[in-house]
């Protein structure tokens, strides 16, 4: 299996899941390494699965690098979670985001298609997002065949990718499967997104900034809940066809963060007991901010059996106390 964006928030979290549920697996992970990125997000893993496991420091766009470990490891599954993915830096520069998750993503179409010619026993699993499908009204949820409105450079740079998945299936009969899932989180997300950036600064006794009312509604996923997805997907999903996984936990930013506020006031009482929810700082929207999304998940539960695990309020909590005791990585990984 070559797994791209194996050192990233899902993916470090995939590379374990997977090497962990099979004992047959050789695992390749291929990543730039930049900034959200981290070997410690890694840590152990080379200890634990020894010569199953091999890391791979290169980009995927570089072709020359690609195609060789599609050679030298008898490459038959590709898991492919590598992106930019931060939709506020794609505002201020889009032009990565089309490099790495368009041309990246036909880079390592290209390579497959070259390696596998005209094989059945192989799987190209795309990994994206329910942000291609736009915004939501306060009803109804993203289906499979709901239609693509991107918003954001960045949703329009996955929604791309997902089009070249597809044209590749269709064109070349490339075995591909795609998902689109909800909000992640989890261990091991970088800073910057929403639930690790306001635990940080909560109990720095930082300001937590939310865009404008806060009312902007999200679904969200436990990371563990993802990978399990994914691994059934790859393994027993129908060439072509595209899965919502969503956690089924809709929720306000505004409501996530009082609840992370919640749960750090009783773990980490602040002097005087004051609660966290007096940090809240409401700021200017960003641009072309979706106000709702919701995954209508039922195509996975039928065909393939899987249902999230995880409820919000247990899986808040443990990703909370993974943050407070976990902070050498924290500090590893925004330097």
């Amino acid at each position: 299996m070559l797994v791209t964006g194996g050192a990233g928030f899902i993916g470090s979290n995939f590379v374990r899941s997977a090497l962990a549920m099979d004992a047959e697996l050789q695992l390749v992970n291929i990543d730039a390494l930049t900034y959200a990125g981290h070997m410690a997000s890694l840590s152990g893993v080379d200890e634990v699965y020894g010569a199953r496991y091999t890391f791979v420091h290169a980009d995927i766009r570089d072709h020359k690098t690609v195609r060789r470990l599609f050679e030298e490891h008898d490459i038959d599954t590709v898991v492919h979670l590598a992106a930019e993915s931060h939709v506020d830096r794609s505002i201020d520069g889009p032009i990565d985001f089309i490099d790495t998750n368009i041309c990246g993503t036909a880079n390592l179409l290209e390579a497959a298609r070259s390696a596998w010619r005209d094989r059945e026993d192989v799987r190209f699993h795309h990994v994206s997002t329910d942000e291609v499908f736009g915004s939501l009204s306060a009803d109804g949820l993203f289906s499979e065949t709901t239609p693509y409105d991107p918003s954001s450079p960045y949703s329009a740079s996955k929604a791309a990718a997902d089009h070249l998945v597809r044209a590749w299936h269709r064109t070349y009969d490339l075995p591909v499967t795609l998902s689109n899932c909800s909000n992640n989180y989890g261990p091991y997300q970088f800073p910057e997104k929403l639930v690790p950036l306001m635990i940080l600064n909560a109990v720095a006794g930082k300001k937590l900034p939310v865009y404008g009312e806060g009312a902007n509604v999200r679904d969200w996923l436990h990371v563990e809940d993802h990978c399990r997805a994914l691994d059934l997907v790859i393994r027993q999903g129908r060439p072509g066809r595209t899965y919502n996984i969503g956690g089924h936990n809709e929720r306000t930013n505004l409501e996530v963060v009082h609840a992370l506020c919640d749960i750090i006031d009783e773990l980490r009482p602040r002097s005087g007991g004051s609660s966290r929810r007096e940090l809240v700082e409401f700021v200017a929207d960003r641009p072309g901010h979706d106000l709702r999304y919701a995954i209508d998940a039922d195509r996975i539960a039928s065909e393939l059996g899987w249902r999230a695990e995880h409820d919000f309020d247990s899986g808040l909590r443990a990703t909370v106390e993974w943050y407070l005791d976990n902070h050498d990585w924290c500090e590893e990984v925004m330097k």
